[in-house]
């Protein structure tokens, strides 16, 4: 009888790298998120390079056209600061100053003899709400203790968002290299293949998803916006900043985007509510059923419901920053699946062939 087991041992040899692996992973998963997001703002700014790189102004020089590239995008930006920037800015800080007071009076239930008064809602409507708000009053103040720890946490990581950009240029700038050293890494050429297969495949979905991202984040905030202004809606501007950065977070990020917009309409004491209400399920119907399908196309090749289960596990596994990489993550696992799947089909049949031809020719039978 032996003691030690070889087979036993690499099997748990196998499991604690795997482990290891896992917990260095989690503990520097902030720096892998900021290199993440800076290939995702390289994936963003790759057309522009490329076709700024080709033209007369690039010199078929890739770091003069990354660097033409930075500096229209801040040009662009700047621009955009002059003439959105002031109201922009008036609008947030009378919503940030205004923010607390209305919080308060939601807390404490004073919103509700404000808001009754205004729309002639009955006595005991308003002592009904009040006596609901009273009796989750502890929940309403945990929840908005929440929302500031949310928010400080959001300032405090800000100077990583700043690396964003610098890292992108390196990818801009060296990421196929990178991608040819990690082939020629491997010794064999059918591995080769299949890796350089799962780089192309990935590096087109993710083109493809940022771009639909980006538009249908632009698309958004120019609705949003237009409308909340012809509404004369208040802090519109903000608000429609808001709901087109929301878009990005795919399923929940609009629900949070209309959950805000008309919180702070209900709490303004916005009259015509019912008016934003309709838009914003016309123009979710549209975005979901129009804009979306037309954009991503078949890109992701995703199945609805294999996103809303991504998006949900997501969630559960990595807040709102695992809801938002949910659906690439799901689409990259659907590629190297697939790519795996039409890798080991093609050793079967080469196995397959090479059997054929060890085996002898069956013999002939002479009939009599």
């Amino acid at each position: 009888m032996h003691i030690f087991d070889s087979r036993a041992a690499r099997v748990l040899a196998t499991i604690c790298v795997f482990i290891a692996v896992g917990a260095f992973l989690y503990g520097i998963r902030r720096t892998l998120v900021i290199f993440l997001f800076a290939i995702f703002f390289a994936y963003l700014l790759e057309p522009l390079v490329t076709r700024i790189q080709s033209s007369p102004i690039g010199w078929r020089s890739r770091g003069l056209a990354i660097a033409e590239t930075y500096i229209g995008v801040a040009a662009l930006l700047s621009v955009l600061a002059i003439v959105f920037g002031p109201q922009l800015v008036a609008d947030t800080k009378s919503l940030v100053s205004s923010l607390p007071g209305l919080l308060e009076k939601v807390a404490s239930g004073n919103i509700v003899w404000q808001l009754g008064q205004k729309h002639g809602w009955s006595y005991e409507t308003q002592v009904r709400i009040e006596q609901f708000i009273s009796s989750h009053q502890q929940e309403i103040e945990s929840w908005l203790a929440r929302i500031g720890t949310d928010i400080a946490q959001f300032l405090a990581n800000a100077l990583w968002v700043a690396l964003i950009p610098i890292l992108a240029a390196f990818f801009l700038a060296d990421g196929r290299r990178f991608a040819q050293v990690l082939i020629d890494s491997l010794d064999r050429g059918e591995e080769r293949r299949l890796l350089r297969g799962i780089i192309v495949d990935l590096d087109q979905m993710l083109a493809r998803f940022i771009f639909a991202q980006i538009t249908l984040g632009a698309f958004s905030f120019i609705a949003y916006s237009v409308v909340l202004v012809l509404l004369k809606f208040p802090y519109a501007l903000v608000l429609g900043l808001a709901g087109g950065m929301l878009e990005f977070i795919p399923v929940a990020g609009p629900l949070v985007a209309a959950a805000m917009i008309l919180g702070v309409g209900f709490l303004m004491g916005f009259s015509p509510l019912w008016a934003v209400l309709i838009f914003l399920g016309v123009w979710r119907l549209c975005q979901d059923y129009v804009v979306s399908p037309r954009i991503y196309g078949r890109g992701l090749k995703l199945h609805p419901l294999a996103a809303i289960a991504a998006v949900l596990m997501g969630g559960e596994l990595g807040g709102l920053l695992g809801v938002y990489l949910s659906i690439p993550i799901a689409a990259a696992i659907r590629i190297i699946w697939a790519r795996w799947q039409d890798y080991s089909d093609s050793l079967d049949a080469a196995k397959d062939s090479r059997l054929a031809q060890l085996l002898p020719p069956p013999r002939k039978t002479v009939m009599r």
